[in-house]
């Protein structure tokens, strides 16, 4: 009876001690749950505060030649440990030199000149003259707005047998008829906008500073209006040649709307993205790049979906698309002879966010991307496609499949930064390693990214569009002014210019006013 009573004691104490056990992993689980969640919290805190008060470069150099290498299987830390040594490092110290000036800014030879010549307070008649000293400086002249006036002359025609007739000369076509400006204002106020972001508000403040002279703010926009639809063709020209290759470069940005909701045919909101507290929506701006020919159209949707990614690339059936990883452009990569092409640069920014968490690997991981990039950068420039396939399959190659050798070994919490970024990675080495596949193909997709920002400047300053149609026209203007840029064309020029010819060129050669390498302005009137 005794060792019944004690089996059972100790069976209870098993029983007991086994729930004991189940309960310690069930905290030690839930503590490691909180210090993941932790972790992550502190990182979107710390990269919070780098966005609002820090530096917004992911610039990244290695620190020396003792940090981690892609070609050693372990670290320098771990060999030294094995070896039971560390290595001591001296360096000597070079004296800082003082930098020569490089003197002042040369003034270019195509400013206008104008001579002053200052002579001697003293009486210089009948003194021979041995020479002269020239000084230069540059002085500001504010823009002057000019009044142009149109006098057409009329006259009596006598006409036999029927009297006369009123003879007068056509009235020159201008961009908008029957109104007071002129192509080369009109220009001025939209480059003033699109390109140096100011508000038409800051605009009409100038005027009225600098020229004595007072607009209404609803009459710049209804010139906007007209002028927006005056060149609609050109934008379609331009938006189909976009789309006419096999290599596009596509990418997103936010651009809030002031206006109401659509609705649906129930009279819901089609969009539930609304900015909170206020009558605006969140809408976004797609931006497609084509790569060979250097040009770029902003199309506006108001939402990120996928069905919108299919309406901006509908006609792209055939090539290469470089994007990001989000997953409104999966439709577009399922399409037969659709090749997806991912971002080096999207990859390597996590990894680069990543730093507070896991600095070790993080830092091996920006190692590898340093190496890419100055290996592309010091050997491949002024290689053809051709030349350059060949030597990423001999060069780049083996560094891939080292680093994703690396990267597939590696334990994480998914939650963590490191873990996203290894996520990211794994998702996308497919489509990194569609770069081997044609020699014109970039590592990255920043050059789309440098034509949004000014899109990102512009929020800053008139902070949002009036409707859904004004930021269409807007996304015209950004696509007009990013082609400009790249072709090193100046967008007043342009323009002025087209402003001028639009309204006279047929529909069949609105290519001739693109801003591409072929546009030539027309000769300026004597």
């Amino acid at each position: 009876m005794k060792n019944e009573t004690n089996t059972a004691d100790i069976e209870g104490l098993i029983a007991e001690n086994e729930a004991l056990k189940n309960e310690n992993q069930t905290l030690n689980s839930h503590y490691e749950l909180l210090k993941s969640e932790c972790a992550y919290l502190k990182f979107q805190l710390e990269e919070l505060k780098r966005q609002v008060f820090g530096r917004k470069s992911e610039r990244f150099v290695p620190a020396n030649d003792n940090q981690l290498s892609l070609f050693e299987e372990t670290l320098p830390e771990q060999e030294a440990e094995q070896h039971g040594q560390m290595e001591r490092i001296s360096y000597e110290r070079k004296k800082a030199t003082r930098r020569k000036h490089p003197g002042r800014t040369p003034i270019p030879a195509h400013f206008p000149v104008v001579e002053t010549i200052v002579e001697p307070e003293e009486d210089t008649e009948g003194l021979v003259k041995i020479g002269e000293e020239i000084s230069e400086h540059v002085e500001y002249t504010p823009p002057v707005l000019v009044c142009h006036r149109t006098i057409r002359p009329k006259y009596v025609k006598p006409i036999a047998d029927q009297g006369s007739r009123i003879l007068i000369a056509e009235l020159p076509p201008r961009p908008i008829p029957k109104s007071i400006a002129g192509a080369s204002l009109l220009a001025y106020l939209f480059v003033s906008k699109f390109v140096d972001h100011l508000p038409f508000y800051r605009l009409i403040k100038r005027f009225e500073r600098e020229n004595q002279w007072s607009l209404k703010q609803s009459t710049i926009n209804s010139w906007f209006t007209d002028v927006s639809n005056l060149m609609k063709p050109l934008f379609e020209e331009l938006r189909a040649r976009t789309m006419d290759t096999d290599y596009l470069q596509a990418d997103e940005s936010t651009i809030k709307v002031l206006t109401k909701l659509p609705k649906d045919e129930k009279g819901k909101p089609k969009v539930p993205k609304k900015v909170k507290g206020s009558g605006q929506m969140l809408g976004y701006m797609w931006v497609v790049h084509n790569v060979t020919d250097g040009l770029v159209c902003f199309q506006y949707l108001n939402t990120r979906s996928g069905e919108s990614a299919q309406e901006i690339l509908e006609s792209f059936t055939e090539g290469y698309l470089q994007v990001d990883g989000h997953d409104s452009y999966n439709k577009i990569a399922e399409r037969e002879n659709v090749h997806r092409l991912g971002c080096m640069a999207h990859a390597r920014r996590k990894f680069f966010e990543a730093q507070g968490n896991d600095p070790q690997r993080a830092t091996y991981a920006l190692e590898f991307f340093h190496k890419v990039y100055e290996l592309e950068r010091a050997e491949t420039t002024g290689m053809t496609p051709d030349e350059r396939k060949v030597w990423r399959e001999e060069n780049l190659k083996p560094l891939y499949e080292q680093f994703k050798t690396w990267v597939d070994a590696q334990l994480y919490t998914p939650k963590s930064p490191i873990g996203g970024a290894f996520t990211y990675i794994k998702n996308q080495w497919d489509t990194l390693m569609t770069l081997f596949m044609d020699g014109r193909l970039l590592l990255d997709n920043n050059r789309i990214e440098n034509k949004i920002r000014p899109l990102a400047l512009g929020r800053k300053n008139y902070m949002f569009a009036g409707s859904h149609d004004a930021a269409q026209r807007i996304a015209m203007m950004y696509s007009f002014f990013a082609t400009c840029k790249i072709h090193d064309i100046s967008p007043f020029e342009w323009l002025t210019d087209t402003l001028n010819r639009i309204m006279v060129t047929k529909l069949s050669n609105l290519h001739e006013l693109l801003p591409t390498a072929d546009w030539q302005p027309l000769p300026k009137r004597e």
